[in-house]
């Protein structure tokens, strides 16, 4: 920088090192929020972005110039097909780390659940009785959840499974809670209501190897630069002769795992079949089955598989307002 005249903040955040390819597609949720609640529910669902649509409702902010005025929303469609809890898995703390106690597995397992693993069922009641009488060991409670692309309309026939974390009442509600849903399906309306503040983690878009300027923001160099202009001017100094880490670099840009804080939660459909409501987007087609509207863009391209979750940031506690939707576009029928 002994160039300048000015000094200047650094470009390109650090906070997402490495930035290299995720390894997969189900992307990992490691932190779940704490609910004020004395029923015991799921803290999150999945689901598979479909597109962008416009929205109009109501501003019910009350210290914006806005307020009761109709309001353009750009609006992200998930499509949120049932999902079915497979199985049950409970945590103990062991010298301060959190590890399996136990786990326990529905006795009819969907059939494509063989293409992603196999499991041998136990006497599920005699795995119940085992948990039940470990609870007071248990730290955690979690939900083994199974959800197949074909239920969303697309191609994928291996299933993804992942855990979902239950919050609400105390270690005997959420056993019981666990032990009533297991092996049955779920709808997205049995989690989340509308006007919920919601995170969204996915996996971004892939932009394959970029250099500095695409990656990190940095400028370009002046047009007389005589090696390249599309790069970082000193890398580092002659002594000691070493590069550190960072300095913008080229390398993956995209295809990492984000999260998206606060994003609201509009409203739900369903599509039935008929051909008065089908709605079709672009490198997705058809949407099928339960949907929710995202307030805002959402990481990632078509068919993305994306989890959403009660929000980290206090806002998940905070009690859900219903927004007043004026107008849908794509011919999209919300149901309450």
């Amino acid at each position: 920088m002994g160039h300048r005249k000015h000094s200047a903040p650094r470009r390109g955040s650090l906070a997402f090192y490495p930035r290299h390819r995720v390894a997969t597609l189900n992307p990992v949720v490691r932190n779940w929020p704490t609910i004020v609640s004395d029923k015991p529910t799921l803290l999150g669902f999945p689901g598979f972005k479909a597109g962008m649509t416009s929205v109009v409702t109501v501003d019910d902010r009350e210290k914006t110039p806005n307020f009761g005025k109709p309001v353009f929303n750009a609006t992200t469609v998930v499509v949120a097909p049932r999902i079915t809890i497979i199985g049950i898995r409970y945590y103990t703390k062991k010298v301060g780390i959190i590890t399996v106690l136990g786990e326990v597995y529905a006795q009819d397992l969907p059939k494509d659940l063989e293409r992603l693993m196999r499991v041998k069922p136990k006497p599920v009641e005699k795995m119940l009785s085992i948990m039940e009488g470990r609870s007071d060991e248990i730290v955690r409670l979690v939900s083994l959840v199974y959800i197949s692309p074909r239920d969303a309309g697309l191609a994928q026939k291996k299933p993804y499974v992942f855990e979902i974390q239950i919050g609400g009442g105390d270690t005997k509600a959420q056993i019981e809670y666990l032990k009533s849903i297991l092996g049955k399906t779920l709808s997205v309306r049995d989690v989340f209501v509308t006007g919920n503040y919601i995170d969204i983690v996915s996996v971004s878009r892939g932009q394959g190897f970029e250099g500095p300027v695409t990656r990190f923001g940095i400028k370009r160099l002046q047009h007389k630069s005589r090696k390249s202009v599309r790069a970082v001017g000193v890398i580092g100094p002659w002594k000691p002769a070493s590069v550190m880490w960072t300095v913008p670099r080229a390398g993956q840009h995209g295809f990492h795992q984000r999260i998206e804080n606060q994003k609201r939660l509009l409203g739900f459909g369903t599509y039935d079949g008929t051909e008065e409501v089908k709605t079709t987007f672009h490198h997705f087609g058809v949407v099928k089955g339960d949907f929710v509207l995202v307030k805002g863009s959402i990481a990632g391209p078509p068919k993305r598989f994306v989890k959403m979750r009660f929000s980290m940031r206090g806002r998940g506690n905070v009690k859900p307002k219903e927004s007043k939707i004026l107008e849908v576009g794509d011919n999209l029928q919300l149901t309450t």
